[in-house]
């Protein structure tokens, strides 16, 4: 008896998700556990296993189509098997992509008569990612040209149209012209016109990215401050315990450092905790810091929830797991929900000073800067004259850059919230 493979719970809070590649086609071999296809749900790729072992007899769901959890994905079983198409079409809205000889034309015509007369097809069915991104933008579903079964709007298709019109054209815009139009190749990857420029199609995570950063831009008056931190106090301890870590498995950076300082400061500035809406501003009693991992394609933000409750040990072992997994394209699809602040390590390349955009629709976000050794002024003297008391030494410093919404927090109070995160981490304990 043919197998079916559904569309998995990939995570508490996720109710459907978008295929993104089959990995096998319709009569081919597969084991047990073998990866079968790729799910995609919003930034996360995720890679689906077989459930059983056989052949691939039919595709359910293309490429492209948002699928509710439960829904069938495909059927797998003996090569030659027979299944009820026309119940397994009904079942997601699309026609199944038989293997060659499986079925017959007649069954296909029943089975898609059947599928019309029981759901919406074509143009008819709009998945509820669809008509969320068009109700989002004020896109017109008719003017969107369908790549689906009958025509129907896909994801794909949909944020298609919004990257390439804006969604609205502007008043005034200039239509390319003819010589404009014919410039790309037949791919959409080169320019004929200028052979030194080539187009590189948007992914879906930098789709995704980038949607994100103007919503945020768009949405949140941003403001940035900027402190100096000394870090010695951190830099000894981590030189003085990174080898007992590492016997326990644990690559100790710096990061856990600023998890808890950012996590203390959270638990004494509550508001820094919180985000707007417009019937107030809502601030979360539980503390949940997104760490923005770096990946070839773009970046991710998984998500270590209650840092407020686990000492340096448990923050440096959560922050190695998410990153290893986010890197592997081994997160849980909700692993990047749920976050209540952000803190973003810019300064492991490098970079002195950042000025974050916020992850919305979070109040606030931490840069991180490079730690490196610096000549700083110390003195026992309050006074801002120099004195006899003055002495120049080399300290390991870092800026840290807080970006912060304007509608939530003021500079006074975004200011108490980064002078405890800096005496956090210039005070850390020696032992």
């Amino acid at each position: 008896m043919a197998t079916a493979v559904k569309m998995p719970q990939l995570g508490e809070s996720v109710v459907e998700g978008t295929i993104a590649r089959w990995l096998k086609a319709p009569g081919d071999p597969i084991d047990k556990l073998e990866p079968l296809l790729e799910i995609t749900t919003d930034k996360i790729d995720t890679e689906i296993p077989s459930p059983a072992a056989g052949t691939l007899l039919t595709i359910v769901a293309a490429e492209g189509e948002t699928v509710a959890v439960g829904g069938i994905l495909a059927h797998i079983g003996e090569a030659g098997e027979q299944w009820e198409s026309g119940a397994v079409a009904s079942e997601v809205g699309v026609r199944p992509v038989a293997p060659r000889g499986a079925v017959d034309s007649d069954t296909l015509a029943a089975s898609s008569d059947q599928e019309r007369s029981m759901k919406p097809s074509g143009r008819d069915f709009i998945s509820p990612v669809v008509a969320r991104i068009a109700r989002e933008h004020e896109i017109d579903l008719n003017e969107v040209t369908g790549t689906g079964l009958g025509g129907r709007v896909t994801k794909k298709d949909v944020l298609a149209f919004v990257a390439s019109e804006g969604a609205r054209p502007t008043p005034g815009a200039v239509s390319p012209t003819p010589a404009a139009q014919a410039s790309s190749g037949h791919d959409g990857t080169r320019n004929t016109e200028n052979p030194d420029e080539t187009l590189q199609p948007l992914s879906a995570m930098r789709r995704a990215i980038a949607q994100h950063m103007v919503l945020s831009k768009q949405t949140s008056p941003h403001v940035t401050s900027v402190y100096e931190v000394d870090a010695t106090a951190i830099v000894r301890h981590r030189e003085a315990n990174r080898q007992l870590f590492a016997a326990k498995g644990i690559t100790l950076t710096y990061t856990p450092y600023f998890v808890a300082a950012v996590a203390a400061g959270l638990r004494e500035v509550p508001i820094a905790n919180s985000r707007f809406t417009e019937s107030g501003i809502v601030v979360n009693r539980r503390i949940h810091i997104g760490v923005a991992v770096s990946l070839e394609e773009g970046l991710i933000v998984p998500v270590l929830r209650d840092a407020d409750e686990k000492n340096l040990q448990g923050l440096a072992r959560a922050v190695n797991e998410v990153a290893t997994a986010a890197r592997r394209g081994r997160l849980a699809a909700d692993a990047t929900q749920g976050g209540t602040f952000t803190i973003t390590n810019h300064g492991v390349t490098g970079s002195l000073l950042g000025t974050p955009i916020i992850n919305q629709p979070q109040s606030g976000i931490l840069g991180i800067g490079t730690i490196a050794k610096r000549a700083v002024v110390r003195s026992e003297s309050s006074s801002l004259l120099p004195s006899a008391d003055d002495a120049i030494v080399i300290r390991p410093v870092c800026y840290l850059s807080f970006s912060f919404d304007h509608r939530v927090l003021d500079g006074a109070t975004a200011d108490r919230f980064m002078a405890i995160v800096k005496a956090k981490l210039e005070t850390y304990p020696a032992a």
